[in-house]
């Protein structure tokens, strides 16, 4: 499902081979939250989803553990931004900033961290609906409008 849709919506898509339960399961145990279903479904389709020239459009499974982690262990971030624990970020748009969802349960909409201004917004109202605005969006910054 999840692949089909991303085929339609962007020219270029390198699926990957799904990612292993235990991959998945690894990012609610290690951050501390529920795995929203949607991307626990994405994931154990294809672990990650790549557009053209190596965009993210989802990144893997450990590298969504990995990158949170590294957010929140940082010293130097800690004293530029609010605390990151209350996000599960799973994409960028390339420049500095992270999509993710709010890590409360029955909280499907993804929002947006603005590096620059420490500020979350919301992008969209579910993983499906995020792919589909990033798809019709014009360059990177199409969540700013």
């Amino acid at each position: 499902m999840w692949i089909e849709l991303a085929q339609r919506l962007f020219d270029v898509v390198e699926p990957a081979r799904p990612a292993s339960p235990d991959d998945v399961d690894a990012i609610g145990t290690e951050l501390g939250h529920e795995v929203p279903p949607d991307l626990r479904a994405l994931l154990l389709e294809t672990d990650g989803l790549h557009g053209s020239h190596g965009a993210a459009l989802v990144h893997p499974a450990r590298q969504i553990v990995d990158d949170n982690l590294a957010l929140r262990r940082d010293p130097g971030l800690a004293e530029l931004y609010r605390p990151f624990d209350l996000m599960i970020f799973f994409a960028d748009n390339g420049g500095g900033d992270l999509f993710g969802f709010p890590a409360l349960p029955n909280r499907p909409e993804v929002v947006v961290w603005d590096h620059e201004t420490d500020s979350h917004h919301r992008v969209a109202g579910s993983l499906r609906d995020y792919l589909i605005r990033r798809a019709g969006g014009d360059g990177d910054d199409w969540y700013r409008r």
